[in-house]
């Protein structure tokens, strides 16, 4: 039977101004989003500082990391929201009420007085924040169509490749200047003219609720995550995991979450769609990305802080040193996506992983004097480059081979997955290092001798002082190692990768599906795609 001709593109083939003027918000939104993760990596250890209400037995590095997990793991909250909220509300109006609340959650994280507080402020941020990168995809494909896509994407990667670079230098350089209020107050005026700049340049779009929302799945997940995390971050301060309030969390946690994926069998459309595992690429591409992003993730933000507190930089110098991380990424990002629509992701990704395996365990070898130029800033730009050539082939060999109707579902498994990730792993090594930091008896007063000389007297002046900052350098090493490690299981998954060439079945489903479906998530992706 013969093939219908293609109908003609409702798009042109050329990014016109219309499309960059709907970009320009989305970008605009997601460097809002990004930025916000980077420049906090950066202020933990003035958030110990400026939250320890005695100097002397300061806030350990698993509290203050929360600052960091609450974030993440609001975004992963909202993250599966997304599309049930846009068909029900409309893209612009719901762009608009997540630029506001991230605006209002930043100006909200400035007035903090505790560290309590900043978390719970910080969660308020997340719920945005985790609302403008689907949304913004969303947005970007119903105005350039699927054609376009790939050339709309590199815009996008513009937030994501110069997040890592500036995100860290903007912190450390209003921390020093001003104060860390200053990280979040710097998002008010941006926000301001994001949301002006939203609603002058998005179109007027409609609501059309396309399904049901997963009460049951939302209720058992998200405080499932939580109350997990908060028993595995209680750990150093009980010194032990049969302690109760380490124990009961993570156990109902654990619990709560095997009740969420057995429920989700059930529902027609479930708050994750755990039946896409069905596809053998998705389920080996979410496997690789969830150890990559607990172990990568999970170690990136203890960088900074090696740099302050055992080198004794200042925020921003510490942002400068984390640059060439980010523009490893610039590097290869641009090259990995042009060869994963080339070349199979098998044969991509695990040279990627490489770098990033050998990175880290270079890192291990720091110590109180390790050279920068010699060292750390060319093993940091290796890592950066293999951060760059891994992240995007394991999501295009996830959804290059699902239909249509699955993308949406499959990117919001990936998504999740990648965040949810990101918590755990945030929460492990800071576990982990704060851990290895309590076995260092001089660690802790000689990084206070930074900030406060006369207690250099109290642990044998000089000597001692280099002596601490030597056991705080090998603390990091230590936790370093166990990065490196799990990060070397994610070569494990990245193998089973595709190493031969698979075809798409996104356009040829869409075509196949031009005709009115029942089906509320085939409606919704022929509304997007067409």
């Amino acid at each position: 039977m013969a093939t219908a001709p293609a109908a003609p593109s409702a798009h042109p083939d050329k990014i016109d101004a219309a499309v960059l003027k709907v970009a320009g918000v989305v970008v605009l939104g997601s460097i809002m989003s990004i930025l916000d993760i980077t420049v906090v990596n950066v202020a933990l250890p003035t958030f110990v500082q400026a939250f320890s209400t005695n100097p002397a037995d300061p806030l350990p590095y698993s509290t203050v990391a929360w600052t960091i997990t609450a974030y993440t793991l609001a975004l992963a909250t909202v993250i599966p929201l997304t599309g049930w909220a846009a068909d029900r509300f409309g893209t612009k109006r719901l762009y608009m009420l997540a630029l506001t609340l991230f605006t209002v959650g930043s100006a909200l994280c400035a007035t903090a007085d505790s560290i309590g507080m900043l978390i719970v402020f910080r969660v308020l941020q997340g719920l945005g924040g985790g609302l403008l990168m689907p949304l913004g995809m969303t947005i970007l494909t119903k105005a350039a169509g699927p054609q376009r896509m790939g050339r709309l994407m590199a815009i996008l990667g513009v937030p994501m490749l110069l997040g890592p670079i500036f995100g860290p230098i903007l912190g450390g350089w209003l921390i020093d200047h001003y104060s860390w209020e200053w990280i979040f107050l710097i998002n008010l005026p941006i926000g301001a003219v994001a949301v002006g700049y939203a609603w002058f340049a998005l179109p007027k779009d409609r609501p059309e609720p396309s399904e049901s929302f997963d009460v049951v799945g939302m209720l058992l997940m998200s405080p499932g995550l939580a109350a997990f995390l908060y028993g595995v971050s209680s750990i150093p301060g009980e010194g032990t995991f049969f302690s109760a309030k380490v124990g009961v969390p993570a156990t109902v946690g654990v619990v709560m979450l095997v009740a969420f994926v057995l429920y989700s069998f059930r529902p027609r459309h479930p708050l994750l769609d755990l039946r896409l595992f069905a596809n053998r690429n998705l389920t080996v591409a979410t496997v690789t990305m969830f150890l990559f992003a607990a172990s990568f993730f999970g170690a990136l933000f203890l960088v900074p802080t090696y740099f302050q507190l055992v080198r004794g930089e200042l925020p921003v110098d510490s942002g400068w040193l984390v640059a060439p991380q980010g523009v490893g990424a610039m590097v290869t990002m641009p090259i990995a996506g042009a060869l994963a629509d080339r070349f199979p992701v098998g044969r991509i990704a695990p040279f990627g992983l490489v770098l990033i395996v050998g990175g880290m365990f270079a890192l291990t070898q720091v110590t109180a004097d390790t050279s920068y130029w010699g060292y750390l800033i060319p093993v940091l730009f290796v890592m950066g480059l293999g951060m760059g050539a891994t992240m995007m082939p394991i999501m295009t060999s996830a959804l290059k081979t699902l239909t249509s109707h699955q993308v949406a579902r499959g990117s919001t498994l990936l998504n999740i997955t990648q965040q949810v990730a990101s918590s755990i792993g945030i929460a492990v090594i800071s576990v982990v290092y704060t851990n290895m930091l309590a076995q260092k008896p001089l660690a802790g007063p000689a990084i206070a001798s930074w900030r406060n000389p006369s207690i250099a007297d109290q642990i044998g002046g000089p000597a001692g002082v280099a002596q601490g900052l030597g056991q705080a350098a090998d603390a990091f090493g230590d936790t370093f190692l166990v990065a490196a490690v799990l990060v070397t299981l994610t070569l494990v998954p990245a193998l089973l990768l595709p190493r031969r060439r698979e075809p798409s079945h996104l356009l040829d489903d869409v075509s196949a599906s031009a005709a009115p479906s029942d089906d509320p998530d085939l409606r919704a992706a022929n509304r997007v795609l067409h």
